[in-house]
């Protein structure tokens, strides 16, 4: 295993690069309801390899695909899900996460926010395009943000990152990567492709739980 300490310093350097580039994809083709869930193998917090589709093998599955790990979005995503995740199994789903973190730091995160569920690691963000994930734009990240973070300058990026380090809530990765999440039946078909339209668009569980149910009916 490598050394966490290591991973969340190179995520770090990436998150400014980005910060710096600014969002790259800001379209991209992707599923819909009623089309094949893209299936693909990663990583799991643990190391070893899992395919998506084991998670809709058997029950209906919810995936997330997360916002990067520094994000307090996902910080704020991960006590909702602390307190939806029952309900979510009690009508038989498997539920996952996709994050962009290695092995190391997936494990890191999941145990930091008690999240009781397999973190798969997509680095690459290939499952991320392939789910139609695009690039947040600026606006949509930085609405509620004073204006001289508009423009991404250097000094903003350097601040802000010192900052969340000292808070131990380091920056890292894809800074603009937008999160999804999605209801899969068991024949591996898409019946609900919620796709955040700002950095904390949550969807409403019941959303969720109506899909689930009619997934499985």
């Amino acid at each position: 295993m490598a050394d966490v300490e290591a991973l969340i310093a190179a995520a770090e350097q990436q998150w400014l690069e980005g910060w710096s580039t600014g969002p790259q994809v800001l379209n991209v083709p992707g599923p819909g309801i009623g089309d094949p869930a893209p299936d693909f193998e990663l990583a799991d917090q643990l190391g070893g390899i899992r395919r998506l589709s084991t998670f809709w093998s058997d029950n209906p599955a919810l995936v997330l695909f997360w916002r990067h790990y520094g994000c307090g979005c996902g910080f704020h995503r991960a006590a909702r899900l602390r307190d939806e995740l029952s309900e979510y199994r009690a009508l038989g789903a498997d539920v996952v996460i996709v994050g962009q973190g290695e092995p190391e730091r997936a494990l890191l995160y999941g145990d930091t926010h008690d999240l009781d569920v397999p973190v798969l690691c997509d680095p690459d963000e290939v499952a991320y395009r392939a789910y139609g994930l695009p690039d947040f734009t600026v606006a949509q990240v930085f609405f509620d943000a004073p204006e001289e973070y508009w423009r991404c300058p250097p000094g903003i990026g350097h601040q802000l990152m010192q900052e969340r380090r000292e808070g131990g809530r380091p920056m890292v990765d894809n800074p603009w990567l937008s999160p999804g999440e999605f209801v899969i039946d068991s024949d591996g078909t898409i019946q609900l492709a919620y796709r955040y339209q700002y950095c904390e668009d949550f969807p409403d569980p019941r959303v969720l739980a109506t899909a689930l149910h009619l997934a499985i009916d």
